[in-house]
């Protein structure tokens, strides 16, 4: 046997094992339980390196070495580079994690992405019905299936009963673009979002031939206005996918639910809010898009041991009355950030990219100047 004939040999094994044990099982929803063991393998691997580190660093000093900074201790954060075991643990890390599972998820998100580009722009030749709905529907949950396992994706989904309904308007925390692949995995919906380029605006183009997403410039007013006419029409419908809609503008890293914008939150209708939290302790899933670009980020995601996650159905809300749209805002972001034990912030998660407005620092410092006030205050009082 040649060397081509050898490479084609393991090309056409390395498929097989593929279609069989990973694409069609995710394409139809079934488990061989092969995520689990893995999944099971990876916690006892780093539970036993966290008793490696504390017995080689943590117990070898009188003051305890601590996992971030506490402005008292120093934080040596290079765990690896402290002996030779834990340098030989990392060492081998690294082999199987680009080695090994990065082939695997390239091959996977490869297939994925491509069936997923092919199969919405055929679904998208066919006129508006009810076939071309359903078959819509069956790549985006099919590809998307494909392209969690491709990540190695554990998702644990609460409370089923409160899914978002059609005709209403689904309004979820901020992470990452796969919170888009978490979400659609388990349902479909009508995305709104902001439009991409590169890889991502391949993606988008694909997708809304086959189903009426709505992407916008944000920098477009008429735009904006196209989305709030949208929303407005999908109300009337009760028929339609559910609207996905992220309401803080832009990815936030995991820890924290940022303002929400008024605007999905003033036409009316049934909001479903839904909390999506990461493990970070098998990778950091969140996008810092202004340092990374997509492939960037996903070469990064792919690297990473696992994307573990949970996601929390929450029950159904509408706006009060006498409430306006701010306020409603704020009530469902409340109800996320509790719901998925995340740090409830009041800032403009536009932020990222631009400086604080003159107006929001002058409100600050007057809050400040009150909290000064009524502690001189108080002491007066006290003295």
């Amino acid at each position: 046997m040649d060397g081509a004939e050898l490479a084609g040999q393991i090309l056409y094994t390395w498929l097989t094992l593929v279609l069989g044990l990973i694409l069609l099982p995710s394409a139809f929803g079934v488990s061989l339980g092969i995520s689990e063991i893995y999944m099971k393998i990876l916690v006892k691997t780093l539970e036993g390196l966290e008793a490696i580190v504390e017995d080689e660093v943590t117990q070898r000093f009188s003051s305890e070495e601590l996992v971030s900074w506490n402005l008292l201790t120093r934080t040596n954060v290079n765990f690896q580079y402290i002996s030779p075991r834990l340098t030989m643990v990392w060492v081998l890390g690294v082999i199987v994690r680009y080695c090994v599972l990065l082939p695997l998820r390239l091959t996977l998100a490869f297939i994925g992405i491509s069936l997923f580009v092919i199969g919405t722009t055929l679904v998208g030749q066919l006129p508006r019905s009810s076939l071309k709905n359903l078959l819509s529907e069956v790549v985006h949950l099919t590809c998307c299936r494909i392209c969690v396992r491709a990540l190695s994706g554990s998702i644990r989904y609460h409370n089923r009963q409160y899914r978002p309904q059609k005709g209403g308007i689904c309004v979820a925390n901020h992470t990452s673009p796969i919170d888009v692949l978490i979400l659609t995995t388990d349902g479909c919906y009508t995305m709104v979002g902001q439009v991409h380029g590169g890889l991502m605006g391949i993606i988008q183009r694909a997708m809304v031939k086959a189903c009426p997403h709505v992407w916008f410039e944000r920098s477009e007013m008429k735009d904006r206005h196209l989305v709030i006419k949208r929303l407005k029409e999908h109300i009337a419908h009760k028929k339609e996918l559910p609207i996905l809609i992220f309401p803080e503008g832009t990815c936030i890293n995991n820890t924290s639910v940022m303002m929400f914008k008024k605007g999905s939150f003033e036409i009316g209708g049934t909001i479903h809010p839904v909390a999506i939290k990461y493990n970070p302790q098998f990778g950091d899933a969140f996008w810092n898009s202004s340092k990374y670009n997509m492939v960037s980020y996903l070469l990064r995601v792919m690297t990473s041991w696992a994307i573990v996650c949970d996601v929390w159905y929450m029950p159904s809300m509408t706006r009060e009355e006498g409430e306006d749209a701010v306020q409603f805002a704020n009530r469902v972001k409340s109800a996320i950030a509790v719901q998925g034990g995340l740090t409830e912030l009041p800032w403009d998660g536009g932020l990222k990219r631009a400086k604080v407005k003159d107006t929001f620092k002058e409100e600050q410092q007057k809050n400040y100047s009150k909290m000064i006030v009524g502690n001189g205050t108080l002491k007066s009082e006290l003295n």
